[in-house]
């Protein structure tokens, strides 16, 4: 895993600079690219490794680059990361077939793992929404805890999601828990990619 190319996509200097130096101590090879367009130049079918891309850049997002590689066929494992999140973007990113989307700041660690995690992805699974296993592990929450999973990632804190669904705060609270221990969920990305799947595309 550790000889898989990181392919870094940002369009900010100190940005590319700084995951070069984080990825090389961590015992990953990197390569930088200053635009989605310039790498789109230079990759090839067949490649592996990951890439790890910014979401607004000039000319194509990171998103657009994600699509982009799905339509080419190119099954490369997209992290988003982003300084400007919010729930419709990370919809936008999960269901484009991003296998995470990361909001700066982030800690190095959360960024290595979701590489991690990206570098484990089923090929079969790289540029779907969510991936085929998340699916079966979907199919044990019951439709109360899927109401409540939708409300969530539509961003809408525990008591307002109460209200919209006529029970508690701490009922939510029971239910939430059960979600993340059903799905495997570790973050509202993980949440959100769960939501595309019960959304038309």
């Amino acid at each position: 895993m550790r000889d898989s190319l990181i392919h870094v996509v940002d369009d900010a200097p100190d940005v590319r600079d700084s995951l070069a130096i984080l990825l090389d101590v961590a015992g990953f090879r990197s390569r930088t690219y200053a635009s989605a367009i310039e790498f789109l130049s230079v990759v090839q079918p067949g490649w592996t490794g990951c890439v790890v891309a910014d979401v607004r850049m000039p000319g194509m997002s990171g998103i657009e680059l994600q699509k982009e590689l799905t339509l080419r066929g190119i099954r490369l494992p997209v992290v988003i990361i982003t300084a400007h999140a919010d729930v419709p973007m990370a919809v936008a990113a999960l269901k484009a077939g991003a296998v995470d989307f990361i909001e700066k700041p982030f800690r190095d660690e959360v960024l290595l793992a979701s590489i991690r995690a990206a570098l484990a992805t089923p090929v079969d699974d790289v540029g779907r929404p969510g991936g085929a296993s998340m699916g079966s592990r979907l199919a044990s929450l019951s439709m109360r805890e899927r109401e409540v999973m939708l409300l969530l990632v539509a961003g809408h804190p525990n008591k307002v999601v109460a209200d919209r669904l006529g029970i508690s705060s701490r009922t939510v609270e029971v239910h939430r828990a059960h979600i993340m221990e059903k799905s495997g969920a570790k973050s509202v990305a993980d949440l959100v990619r769960m939501a595309c799947l019960f959304e038309p595309n």
